[in-house]
């Protein structure tokens, strides 16, 4: 018997944890957290820890599945390719390249391999139209902080006396920022600030703040009133660095802590307890949830407000704050759009900052384009790392415009909802059968940290690496000269800009630092923003005739902004919060995860559930003027009053079927979907 360990790390989501793979024969037993990785610590969560499973699933697809009279055929690799590449020169020729557009998702962003080659496939084929998860997720706030400070600056909380958690369950998305949370608070007497409709773990023994869902904004503008009229505010840090400050004081003149507890369900004494605490306790660092703040009609301010509440209390660019990473010196492979994608003119901002091009379209648009032909036809889309149908606000409209292409192809390691609406449905490896390279920690962590991702094992059955298929699919459309390479060596070879750091990484096993934590930048030099120090009033946002500094909008359904839906719809439904088991629709068909988290369930209060005849785990619907669902009822003390809250990813119960795109953030495009009005009945 052949025993062996690799060194590696764990690609599930986006944190990229350390791992050590035990090996028998050559098959996959045992997964550990790798107690020498610098940034997770030897933490694992339950995902990691199944891997074994996951990876061995007998849900994989194991060859390429070609749909033929409505009957799904298993075929080889050649007849699959070749049929993609016929239909998309037919598609080609009969509408234009830009026709095509390929869907990214967040397993693709946070993945470079698979995120660059559908961008240099997207680019060789001639279509501009790369459309991303980013659209709904986290870009956002990559948006505010850049707008705000020139760059963007990642929670650095190692060094905090004092940590804002604002809509984030480290516990159920990111274990071992919890696990520095606790041991702070036991060793060092950490203030911990908690932000949430729900109780979380971490808000037991710490000041919580339950939250009426969609109001932070107002929170945040109080909080802001209170450290400017006690002259809380870090008064040099505000005169020297930052521009706008005479606008924000009179701008939060009204915003005062007794007018956001008409809006927010939270007593004034309790702002003002956290304006004061967040103010004086230094340094300071608000940690965001990773969408529950962005998923909103003003989504991009919301981030925007926690930016100028880290700026006027001094808590950027130092130890225990906000603080920014180098770039890691990587080869961009992907080529200049000849055209804009989808949404460019109407959303600039989102687009192209600065000059700045994002590399993707609007992908909330992409429903109007096929089903609409607006502003032109899409009629051909490749899905690589994605489950749209489920995992995108307006699910059924999503899944009407896939299911009305004139050709739609899938790239998984697993037959997912999406991929039932296919033609081509092509078998991708997962991250345990192909080498790469992990970089997210600099962009997520605030860690100037990569490692080479070692391959485990060899690919199960007929699947490929991300690489090889867009490889071979360019090749048989004539473009293989922008597809020279052969390997997942070759692959990361060319990724990586020759030099120490590159000599580096290949030395270390277990990753390197490519630099340090960039400190005190603002003054050293001028920051990235039009007038070179941090932006309180954004006079970009002002010509593009946005609010120069944020003002609150109330939800766009809501008891004060719908009153009549309300009368009808009299419950607040929230929903995403992140469960360990699952990454987004991804797992669930991994028994062990499956056993401890059997079923999506509806927390609702006590007292809530009282009104409405509804048992602890009895069966429920949940509806809202878009659609309705049924599943079972979870009461807990621990959720707000008059708050439903429904986990995402479950395709059997999709909450994503309840929510709709009719109110946008005109910045970004964001749906305002994460706060809408339900009502619930036993059935």
């Amino acid at each position: 018997m052949s025993v062996k360990t690799i060194i590696s790390d764990c690609m599930l989501c986006v944190w990229d944890c350390g791992i050590k793979a035990h090996l028998e024969d050559g098959r996959l037993i045992k997964v550990e957290g790798l107690p020498e990785h610098p940034v997770s610590r030897g933490y694992i969560c339950p995902r990691g820890e199944a891997l074994p499973d996951y990876v061995y699933s007998s849900n994989r697809l194991r060859t390429p599945m070609l749909r033929e009279k409505g009957y799904w055929q298993r075929v080889n690799w050649d007849t699959a390719l070749d049929y993609c590449a016929e239909k998309l020169t037919r598609v080609k020729e009969k509408y234009d390249a830009k026709s095509l557009a390929v869907f990214c998702g967040s397993v693709g962003v946070e993945n470079i391999e698979v995120a660059t080659f559908a961008r240099r496939f997207k680019g060789a084929f001639g279509t501009p139209n790369l459309l991303s998860v980013e659209n709904i997720c986290y870009r956002a706030r990559i948006l505010a902080r850049q707008l705000t400070f020139g760059r963007y600056p990642l929670d650095d909380p190692k060094d905090s006396r004092c940590i804002v958690l604002w809509g984030h369950n480290p516990d159920g998305s990111k274990g071992m920022l919890g696990e520095l949370i606790r041991e702070k608070l036991a060793k060092e007497g950490l203030k911990l600030i908690v932000i949430n409709p729900k109780r979380i773990p971490l808000a037991e023994e710490t000041f919580h703040l339950p939250i009426r869902p969609g109001t932070d904004m107002a929170l945040a503008l109080a909080m802001i009133n209170v450290i400017i009229k006690e002259d809380l505010y870090d008064h040099d840090f505000v005169k020297e660095y930052t521009v706008g400050f005479d606008e924000l004081v009179k701008h939060v003149e009204n915003y005062t802590p007794e007018w956001a507890q008409e809006i927010t369900w939270l007593p004034a004494s309790d702002i003002i307890t956290a304006a004061r605490m967040f103010a004086q306790v230094k340094p300071g660092c608000i940690i965001q949830g990773i969408n529950s703040l962005d998923q909103h009609r003003n989504g991009l301010q919301n981030s925007r407000i926690l930016s100028i509440l880290q700026a006027i209390t001094g808590n950027v660019f130092k130890p225990g704050s906000w603080v920014t990473v180098p770039r890691i010196p990587l080869t961009n492979l992907s080529f200049k759009d000849q055209e804009k994608p989808i949404g460019a003119d109407d959303f600039p901002v989102f687009s192209s900052l600065w000059g700045r091009q994002a590399p993707f379209g609007i992908a909330t648009l992409f429903p109007e384009a096929v089903l609409e032909g607006k502003p032109y036809p899409v009629r051909a889309c490749i899905v690589t790392a994605a489950n749209p149908v489920v995992s995108f606000p307006a699910a059924g409209l999503f899944k009407k415009a896939f299911a009305g292409l004139d050709f739609l192809a899938v790239i998984d390691p697993f037959f997912s909802e999406t991929a039932e609406l296919a033609d081509v449905v092509l078998p991708a490896c997962t991250f345990l059968e192909k080498g790469g390279l992990s970089y997210v920690y600099g962009v997520v962590f605030g860690e100037p940290f990569a490692m080479l991702h070692h391959k485990v094992i060899e690919p199960i059955s007929d699947s490929w690496p991300d690489w090889k298929i867009w490889s071979e699919l360019a090749r048989r459309l004539g473009l293989g000269e922008y597809f020279p390479w052969q390997s997942d060596e070759e692959v990361m070879d060319a990724f990586i800009e020759p030099g120490d750091f590159k000599d580096q990484l290949k030395a270390s096993p277990l990753g390197t630092y490519y630099g340090e934590k960039q400190y005190n930048v603002h003054e050293k030099k001028k920051l990235g923003t039009p007038s070179g120090i941090i932006e309180l009033y954004s006079q970009t946002l002002k010509d593009y005739g946005y609010d120069p500094i944020p003002v609150y909008m109330e939800p766009y359904q809501s008891p004060v902004n719908t009153p009549e839906l309300y009368q009808k719809y009299p419950l607040i439904l929230i929903s995403g919060e992140r469960r360990q088991e699952y990454t987004h629709t991804q797992q669930r068909h991994v028994p062990v995860l499956r056993n401890s988290n059997r079923e999506p369930l509806a927390e609702i209060h006590p007292a809530t559930a009282s009104q409405y005849g509804v048992l602890d785990y009895s069966m429920i619907r949940v509806e809202t003027k878009s659609g309705s669902m049924k599943l079972r009822a979870c009461l807990t003390e621990k959720i707000a009053p008059g708050v439903v809250s429904v986990p995402h990813g479950w395709a059997d119960a999709n909450v994503n079927l309840l929510v709709d795109m009719e109110a946008i953030d005109p910045i970004t495009a964001y749906p305002d979907f994460k706060a809408v009005l339900c009502r619930i009945e036993s059935v």
